[in-house]
């Protein structure tokens, strides 16, 4: 007896597909194919056991606005009235293209708008004129387990399609889909301290992902939220910018019956949920991926403040992580309300990347002054499909519970993996069931686990205070030391000097300084002495101006430890830039005192620029979890390397006899 149809092997069959397009399709181009038409075979399946009736019904309604009888017919969202089906289709070779088209626009209004965005008319035109949309059509027709799989089973054959086709088109790294065990750790860290809120009574909840692909994220928060509280109310809303992925969300949402939108479009550009909030969001937006695209429209809205959505600041132009958080931000529903939480995936670069007063500094002061952020946890490498890199999950919330004010967790969970048996892309690590609830446990207990150090996982769990990872930027300057000198090279230096290239007496002062070669000045009015003199000597003239004699002084002068302290016209030293140094130091300590101990016992000449202090905030993630590890003995590493020299000596000797 043969077992079910089950995702894995459902996927592969449709895969198989692609042997049919090889040489009339190039590799990339696979997915305009097999993608519209294994959602238009599912389709196809799952209207089967109703579609005579729908027909009746159709046949015999006498009214103009029928599409709501004709779902009720149909005990589904979408219906389709035409004569044709797969296997019609399928039987009429001469008529393939004419009857698919029939069939596609046979559908109800919101189905065709989702096939809309397939191009599939010009696919139809392109695979008749190579003569192989009848047997395309015929190879779906075949596939007879497309009603049995579940929604979520499907969802898993529809990414798997997705990431194939994104493995072959080459796109960037940033362009991943989020294995399943992934998205169940963020829904479990997302909801778990809201169980007991959760199970409640009349529960209603609004759950949004703003970069939501094939939906795989909501439809995995729904399903948890059903397992606490199977009565509650749950309104899944999202956003996609890429045509294939909308598509297919949209049709699981409507094969589900699931309440809520999904609006296609650029959530930077376009907010296709403005003025509504959310009690919970999560998503797992491109790393790395630039928005230079919608500049205009960004930078226009963050002129309006926190009036807009990016009142906080703006990143750099190639990573757009921080404006889909901002997004989300400004859609969490009121702490008066409910209060809202969020889940968002990142690379390392969100936690660190920018100087003080940087627009990524900006925003994390303003995140972290604000009581935001409640935890980060660092995931494993190499568990996404399209990427190896280290991840995290940033969790924020504007109801942070009494113990947790003004405190974020930072919980250490790369060593929690296994590996997987066969690599999918990139993926080579998965996290079981059993580390899923060890890293929820431990999130959730986490003041209890960092403050017992006994326990077994005290060191993967700290608690900082928010203001722990703000700091101020100081400059240290020491004092511009010189010496002066007339060599070969200061010669070339003033010959080929900027400042004096347009001045009639350049040549003549070179000429004139020339009989000088050798000389070196250990301060500035010894040197201006000797030059003036050599220069009057020789019939010649001084630079005149500010900008000449700057011109001159720069090809004359070295930077000497030894040399003479250059001064301000107030008296005051000046700074060597070439000595110039930076030190952060942490935002509530005095910066005198810190000055003093730090800097001055190594350079006692230094002093702060206070007016290019700056306020930055980072959050330093591996350095908090750095252990050390010792170098291994010299002995130990010697007798390793006789060792290998021994059996280096001996294979040697078998080869040579």
């Amino acid at each position: 007896m043969s077992s079910g149809p089950t995702h894995s092997r459902m996927a592969s069959d449709i895969w198989s597909v692609a042997d049919l397009l090889r040489g009339d399709y190039k590799r990339h181009e696979y997915g305009q194919v097999i993608l519209p038409f294994t959602l238009l075979r599912r389709l196809d399946a799952v209207m089967a056991p109703t579609r005579d009736a729908v027909r009746r019904r159709d046949a015999a309604l006498d009214v103009q606005n029928r599409q709501r009888l004709l779902e009720i017919t149909a005990k589904l969202p979408f219906y389709n009235t035409s004569a044709q089906d797969f296997t019609t289709i399928g039987a009429d070779a001469a008529n393939v293209a004419k009857n698919l088209r029939d069939y596609i626009n046979g559908f109800s209004p919101n189905i065709r708008q989702i096939l809309a965005r397939f191009d599939l008319d010009n696919e139809i035109t392109r695979l008749a004129g190579a003569k192989l949309l009848y047997r395309v059509v015929g190879r779906f027709a075949e596939m007879r387990d497309l009603d049995k799989l579940t929604n979520h089973d499907m969802g898993y054959v529809f990414e798997h399609l997705i990431r194939k086709f994104a493995e072959d088109s080459n796109e960037t790294a940033g362009e991943h889909f989020t294995p399943r065990e992934v998205i169940k750790l963020m829904v479990n860290l997302l909801i778990a301290p809201d169980a007991d809120t959760v199970a409640g009574v009349g529960q209603v909840i609004n759950i949004l992902d703003p970069a939501c692909g094939t939906g795989g994220m909501l439809t995995a928060a729904e399903e948890h939220i059903r397992s606490i509280n199977p009565k509650a109310e749950v309104y899944l809303f999202g956003q996609e910018v890429n045509a294939e992925s909308w598509a297919v969300c949209q049709a699981d949402m409507l094969m589900r019956s699931q309440r809520g939108r999904i609006h296609f479009g650029n959530s930077f550009s376009d907010d296709g949920h403005q003025g509504k909030k959310f009690d919970y969001m999560l998503a797992n937006p491109p790393f790395g991926v630039e928005w230079k695209k919608v500049k205009d429209d960004v930078e226009a809205e963050a002129e309006l403040g926190f009036g807009g959505r990016f009142g906080a600041g703006l990143p750099r132009i190639n990573d757009g992580s921080f404006l889909f958080l901002q997004h989300m931000i400004s859609k969490m529903e009121p702490v008066e309300g409910k209060g809202a939480r969020l889940a968002i995936v990142f690379n390392g670069s969100p936690l660190f990347t920018g100087a003080a007063e940087s627009g990524e500094s900006r925003i994390r002061r303003w995140i972290l002054d604000n009581d935001l952020l409640e935890g980060i946890v660092a995931l494993p490498d190499q568990l996404f499909y399209n990427t190896g890199i280290s991840t995290y999950f940033w969790i924020l919330s504007n109801r942070k519970a009494a113990p947790l004010r003004n405190k974020v967790i930072l919980l250490d969970a790369r060593d929690q993996w296994e590996k997987i048996r066969k690599s999918l892309g990139d993926k080579r690590k998965q996290i079981s069931d059993a580390q899923i609830g060890h890293i929820t446990e431990l999130y959730v207990d986490a003041l209890t686990v960092a403050a017992d150090t006994g326990h077994p996982d005290h060191g993967k769990v700290k608690i900082f205070r928010t203001r722990d990872f703000g700091y101020h930027r100081i400059t240290v300057e020491r004092p511009l030391k010189l010496r002066f000198e007339i060599t070969e090279d200061t010669l070339a230096a003033l010959g080929n000097a900027k400042a004096l290239a347009r001045w009639d007496g350049r040549e003549a002062l070179v000429a004139a300084l020339r009989g000088s070669l050798g000389s070196v000045w250990w301060t500035k009015q010894e040197a201006a002495s000797a030059l003036r003199a050599a220069v009057v000597a020789a019939g010649a003239a001084m630079p005149s101006t500010a900008a000449l004699e700057k011109g001159l002084w720069a090809a004359v002068s070295v930077a000497d430890p030894d040399g003479e302290v250059q001064q301000a016209k107030d008296g005051t030293p000046l700074p060597d830039p070439d000595l110039r140094d930076y030190e952060n130091v942490p935002l509530d300590e005095d910066i005198a005192a810190y000055f003093a101990r730090e800097v001055i016992p190594h350079v006692p000449d230094a002093w702060i620029d206070h007016d290019k202090t700056k306020v930055g905030y980072e959050i330093p993630f591996t350095r908090h979890f750095y252990v050390y590890t010792p170098p291994r003995p010299l002995a130990e590493i010697d007798a390793e390397l006789r060792d290998l020299e021994a059996q280096i000596q001996k294979l040697l000797g078998e080869v040579t006899g």
